[in-house]
């Protein structure tokens, strides 16, 4: 018999009137010792249930602790082995160059902590789902209200949900990182600091963009690799193309021998010839391959170097100071004085002959 049958046989059982008893009804002993005999006959039939439902339920939370601390220990020891491990890119040693310790740190970071969150997520949320299945709860109708719940939050958080996966590629293919300068559309500059959902990039006049990731269509790269420094030199098309190329060749050489830029320069400053040729002017093109994100530098210490050398060779540069007058000659003072003109004297032949004829008299 079950607890509520024995509370309720207890209940109907008839107690002695007031007319009979002369005092208000009280439950009597042998019934009390009816209902204590039924509710322990009830705890007997049930406890092994009970009990097979405790240590399941123990079972299932005890496995998924244990699973989930594994799980999570052996992501963070994945993570540990991609920071130590520096992989040279195009076979070359510029592996260990590019490799920006910040970037690392905080790109295994980010990997680390949604590969621990969708491990625990996907581990505690089927432990909780057998944990209701147990209780014999039917899950089918709390699977399909979940499923509409997350349509519903898909479509208000859209945006939201775009910018998080986006982030997420990002990072797993390591498109850009901390150092690095990147040009991204919307906007450029620096990356200080690589999120799931925002990126925060510096600016080259100081400010800090917040670009949404789910807004970045492409990006530039520009700290990747290597890069290429440029200058072009505008000279008087009457110079000599030998001398030219014979003094530019001896300011790389020079300068690719001092310091630092023997380690800014990855490859030989080479005059690539001339870009453009035209009636009073030509464009000589230099180029040389540079560190990542020191190409700027590259060319205003090329510049310098070369006017400084051009000078000293006597090789004018279009644009710069204009030549100097010679000395010896004697300037006429009246070479800016127009000549007079005849026309001036009324008593000259051509001012007479230009002058208005006189009409004829009428003879009287």
């Amino acid at each position: 018999m079950s607890l509520p049958a024995a509370l309720l046989a207890a209940t109907a059982t008839p107690s002695p009137s007031p007319s009979e008893s002369g005092a208000a009804t009280v439950p009597s002993l042998q019934d009390a010792q009816e209902g204590a005999t039924n509710a322990a006959s009830w705890v007997e039939q049930n406890w092994s249930t009970w009990l097979a439902i405790g240590l399941r339920v123990l079972l299932i939370l005890v496995i998924a602790a244990v699973l989930r601390v594994a799980v999570r220990r052996a992501i963070t020891k994945l993570i540990d082995r991609m920071n130590r491990t520096v992989q040279a890119v195009d076979g070359t040693a510029l592996g260990g160059l590019l490799v920006n310790v910040e970037r690392r740190r905080q790109r295994s970071q980010a990997i680390g902590s949604v590969l621990r969150s969708v491990a625990s997520f996907l581990i505690m949320g089927t432990a909780a789902l057998m944990i209701l299945a147990t209780f014999e709860i039917n899950l089918a109708p709390l699977l399909a209200s979940a499923g509409v719940a997350g349509v519903a939050i898909g479509f208000g958080a859209r945006n939201l949900v775009t910018d998080f996966l986006s982030g997420v590629f990002m990072i797993l293919e390591d498109q850009y990182g901390v150092g690095d300068t990147i040009d991204a559309g919307v906007a450029s500059g620096e990356v200080i600091e690589v999120g799931l959902r925002v990126t925060k990039l510096r600016g080259d006049n100081g400010e800090i963009w917040y670009v949404r990731n789910g807004e970045v269509k492409r990006i530039g790269n520009l700290s990747q690799g290597w890069a290429t420094a440029g200058v072009d030199v505008t000279l008087r098309a009457s110079e000599d193309l030998d001398k030219v190329k014979a003094t530019i060749d001896e300011v790389a050489e020079r300068m690719s021998k001092e310091e630092p830029w023997n380690e800014l320069l990855w490859g030989p400053i080479e005059v690539l010839g001339l870009d453009s040729v035209l009636l009073d002017s030509m464009v000589v093109r230099v180029s040389a391959k540079t560190m990542p994100g020191k190409a700027l530098t590259v060319e205003r210490e090329l510049r310098w170097r070369l006017k400084h050398a051009f000078d000293a060779a006597d090789i004018d540069i279009v644009g710069g100071p204009a030549a100097a007058a010679d000395p010896e000659a004697d300037p006429d003072p009246t070479a800016a004085v127009a000549a007079p003109s005849v026309y001036s004297n009324t008593a000259s032949p051509q001012a007479e002959a230009a002058a208005p004829l006189a009409p004829p008299s009428v003879p009287k």
